[in-house]
């Protein structure tokens, strides 16, 4: 399936492949929901938790590149971030919970 995401700084073809399967078909769809329900239904439709592809995906909508989230930003991010996974999760992650996802080591 074609798709414009890729066309978008930041998201390359394994990142617009996941959103094309989360019900996200072109960078039109993105824009109007935004990185929080976009990644949502990345969440939603089984990929991993991961926070950089999370802040990723937000700078990614403001056209700036992906290394530019930095302190307070990266830090409130991170806090939408957790709400957001235990909000798709239904609960609350513990602490080392939290930190695997960081890393991308924890298995959903």
């Amino acid at each position: 399936m074609e798709s414009d995401l890729t066309g978008i700084p930041n998201i390359g073809p394994a990142t617009a492949r996941s959103l094309i399967a989360a019900g996200v078909p072109d960078a039109a769809a993105l824009r109007d929901m935004g990185a929080d329900a976009a990644y949502r239904a990345l969440l939603t439709a089984g990929e991993r938790p991961h926070f950089i592809g999370y802040y990723v995906l937000h700078m990614a909508l403001q056209g700036r590149p992906w290394n530019d989230c930095k302190g307070d930003e990266k830090a409130a991010l991170r806090a939408r971030f957790d709400a957001l996974v235990a909000e798709v999760r239904g609960v609350p992650l513990s602490g080392i919970e939290a930190a695997l996802d960081e890393l991308g080591l924890r298995r959903p």
